[in-house]
């Protein structure tokens, strides 16, 4: 291994790379996937409280789809994510998304209008900060989900 090398960690083991690598040896595959074929990305998110949990997304304007007793696809605007009956601390409680929005100025007023935390332990909305990249404000879920909700410039 020549001095210079550094390795990469992967779950606490270095790995050293044997050779250089470009853009076509690590992803030969990008020139023959031309036709689009990603339909969506959804997260599984744990609640605390599952039925806690589903009427807050409800109240905050998602459409449930009952999947089984223990999880339900959420749906707003083409965007969608699973919230299981599921609940681990240490997972759930580092859990963040970003929703991005056309205009979260518009999208914050809106939001604290239905008084999320008035109605839901534990919710927290926090205000909208100015960024050089854009902006967002922060809601944290009654299980502590952080969504991060924001616009860029």
């Amino acid at each position: 291994m020549p001095a210079q090398q550094q390795p990469f960690f992967c779950e606490g083991s270095p790995i050293f790379l044997r050779e250089t690598f470009t853009s076509d040896t690590i992803y030969p595959f990008l020139d023959v996937m031309t036709t689009p074929q990603i339909r969506s990305l959804r997260p599984f998110i744990g609640a605390k409280d599952f039925a806690v949990s589903r009427s807050f997304y409800q109240a905050w304007g998602f459409a449930e789809t009952v999947l089984s007793p223990a999880m339900s696809v959420f749906s707003r605007e083409g965007v969608s994510f699973y919230l299981q009956d599921y609940y681990a601390p240490e997972w759930v409680g580092n859990t963040m998304l970003f929703l991005e929005v056309k205009d979260v100025e518009q999208y914050w007023v809106e939001l604290m209008a239905l008084d999320l935390p008035g109605r839901y332990a534990g919710v927290r909305v926090l205000p909208i900060r100015h960024e050089d990249w854009g902006k967002e404000g922060f809601v944290h879920d009654p299980s502590g989900v952080l969504w991060h909700i924001g616009e860029f410039n």
